[in-house]
């Protein structure tokens, strides 16, 4: 009895409302009948200020969503590849945006909002480009972004701020200054912010302090930050990434365990949902096909985020139409990136075999 009430009492702390627990099945999702609902165009462009040159900068593949609701709207930030002859990851990718007053139905703006510039960031972000965003909202209405630098040879987890989503300011590598640039040269991509719920709105958490996010590819680690821009990943007691989760033989995710869209305190706990990889190998889940991304879900307790209560045995979506099947990554692809609370259910938006967007809604 007193465990539970000191867990109410920390949820009341950090600011969680739970009149939506109810809702909060995230069990299972269903795909609307308008999937995909974005698609490349290649009628859009924009004068590239590194190549100094006119760039179909849609023209490939659109794939890979954060998602924000803004002034009542669901606002998506989009990975866009530009050259479709090239080969897969051979091209430069750029953070568009979308914005829908229904959650399926979007708009573009017509040019880019982060991409390679001729700045202090272009080491890092060309040619590869600005990929594979996710987005969240402080209490006092400012974005951040952290999104993958990849020049080609090393990705890195890099920051962003906006105050309106258009006019986005670089604020540099996420682990630039941690632990003396020990890991400024690391592999490092998928950052997932830890957030709340503050009625109907989503913004960043604090925990004893700090906030904290969970990122990587090959393995889930944690980090901490005193301002979102300087992060600390947690080290264990060889001075070595801590994997807090990793993958598991024979199942969806036996290759790889990528954090998916900002994670979020619920009733449960702390809700992560990820993107797990079947092994190309013998390792793999006899049930899905090599190399298939699936989601996952992982529930962190909330006084201690880095132990997880719960793991799914199984993915709770997985690719089953068409275009998720086709496009860059014919190995099937559903990539989770953003989830948001819009009219009163959450959506849940993925890249498609590295070509498209789509949605599914939590029953």
């Amino acid at each position: 009895m007193k465990r539970r009430i000191l867990y109410l009492v920390l949820l009341v702390n950090l600011g969680c409302n739970t009149n939506h627990s109810s809702d909060w099945d995230f069990q299972s999702f269903y795909k609307p009948n308008e999937n995909p609902i974005i698609k490349a165009d290649s009628t859009l462009t924009f004068v590239c200020p590194v190549k100094n040159e006119l760039v179909q900068w849609q023209k490939a593949d659109v794939f890979n969503p954060a998602a924000i609701i803004k002034d009542n709207k669901v606002y998506l930030l989009l990975r866009c590849e530009d050259n479709p002859e090239a080969v897969l990851s051979g091209r430069t990718s750029r953070i568009g945006l979308a914005y829908s007053e229904d959650g399926i139905h979007f708009t573009k703006h017509p040019t880019p909002v982060l991409y390679p510039d001729s700045g202090n960031f272009l080491q890092y972000d060309y040619p590869g480009g600005c990929e594979d965003p996710r987005v969240v909202e402080t209490q006092d209405g400012l974005y951040v972004m952290a999104y993958t630098s990849w020049n080609q040879d090393v990705a890195r987890l890099t920051i962003a701020f906006s105050k309106d989503l258009l006019h986005w300011e670089k604020k540099g590598l996420a682990f630039v200054k941690a632990y003396d640039g020990q890991f400024l040269d690391y592999w490092s991509k998928s950052g997932s912010i830890i957030t709340k719920m503050e009625g109907d709105r989503q913004i960043v958490a604090k925990i004893d302090g700090k906030y904290w996010m969970y990122w990587g590819e090959s393995f889930i680690n944690l980090a901490w930050s005193d301002n979102l821009i300087d992060w600390y990943p947690l080290l264990n007691e060889k001075g070595e990434l801590k994997a807090i989760v990793e993958p598991r033989s024979k199942m969806f995710d036996s290759h790889l365990t990528e954090c998916g869209p900002p994670a979020v305190i619920t009733d449960e706990g702390i809700v992560l949902f990820y993107n797990g990889k079947n092994s190309e190998t013998e390792d793999s889940d006899p049930d899905l096909p090599k190399g298939t991304y699936s989601v996952g879900k992982l529930v962190f307790d909330i006084n201690d985020p880095e132990k997880v209560i719960s793991r799914s045995d199984t993915y709770l979506l997985k690719p089953t139409l068409p275009h998720e099947i086709s496009g860059q990554y014919k190995s099937g692809t559903t990539f989770a990136e953003g989830l948001v609370y819009y009219k009163s259910k959450w959506f849940l938006y993925y890249g498609t075999a590295d070509s498209y967007v789509g949605v599914a809604f939590s029953k």
